[in-house]
C-alpha cells in the first residue's frame, strides 16, 4: 500500500476548502502518515478545526515522528529516505526539494498525485 505524507500547508487548506481529504486519500488506496510535529505546528498556528478533524479521525491515520529540527526539514528527510512515499504539500520549498510524486490540490477541491 502506497504511503502518503501529509504537511501542515496542506491539512490547514484542505480544511479552510472544505475537502474530505481523508476520505479522497482512502479512496486512492493510500496510508495517511501525519508526523507528531505537523500537529505541534497545527497546535501554534491555533488551527482548531483542523485539530480538531484529527482527533475524530484518529483511527483513518498513523502518527509518525520526523525528529527534531523544522518540520519541513523533516519531511525532506523522510522523502528522500522513502522514495515511494507520496508527499501532500503545498510548501515550494518541500516539493522543489524532493523528487517524490506529491499529493496536490487541483481547482478548489480535487486532490490529485503528480
Amino acid at each position: 500500500m502506497k504511503q502518503v505524507i501529509l504537511d501542515t500547508s496542506f491539512i490547514i487548506t484542505c480544511v479552510r476548502q472544505k475537502i474530505d481529504f481523508f476520505e479522497e486519500i482512502k479512496f486512492m488506496g493510500m496510508k495517511i502518515l501525519i508526523p507528531k510535529e505537523v500537529i505541534q505546528e497545527l497546535e501554534k498556528k491555533k488551527a482548531k478545526t483542523a485539530l480538531k478533524l484529527l482527533v475524530e479521525k484518529m483511527n483513518d491515520f498513523e502518527l509518525i515522528e520526523i525528529g527534531k529540527g523544522h518540520v519541513d526539514n523533516g519531511i525532506i528527510k523522510k522523502a528522500k529516505d522513502n522514495p515511494s512515499l507520496i508527499v501532500a504539500t503545498l510548501d515550494a520549498e518541500i516539493k522543489t526539494s524532493v523528487k517524490n510524486h506529491k499529493l496536490v490540490i487541483r481547482g478548489k477541491n480535487q486532490l490529485e498525485v503528480i
